[in-house]
């Protein structure tokens, strides 16, 4: 007579038992791409060069270097300009570098909902 419910032996099957291993795995590959990701740094320049910032892949900035052509005292509004240029591509690159990785680690699986993963 054949037991009702439950799984032989009375632990979990072999194939719940190997996909419960790769998730773990997975989950740690995750967090040490994403550790690895906040260190990485993003360089974008704007005005030909004249501005460069440099961001982490935390969003932080951590370097904005400047030509001392772009310097004019009578023109401000074109320096802001480009040092926020500069500092937004530096932010989408840092943002596209990360939607690669979690890309390549769902292996594009959508993870639905609208979640920012």
């Amino acid at each position: 007579m054949a037991k009702r419910g439950g799984f032989p032996g009375g632990g979990m099957p072999g194939n719940m038992n190997n996909l419960m291993k790769q998730a773990q795995r997975m989950q740690r590959q995750m967090e040490e791409n994403q550790k690895a990701m906040e260190t990485k740094e993003f360089t974008a320049k704007a005005g030909g060069g004249a501005v460069e910032v440099t961001v982490t892949g935390k969003k932080e900035v951590t370097k904005v270097k400047l030509s001392e052509e772009v310097v004019d005292p009578d023109d401000i509004e074109m320096l802001e300009d480009l040092v926020m240029a500069a500092t937004n591509e530096a932010l989408r690159m840092a943002d596209e570098a990360n939607a690669e990785l979690m890309n390549k680690m769902t292996g594009g699986l959508s993870l639905g909902g609208g979640l920012p993963f």
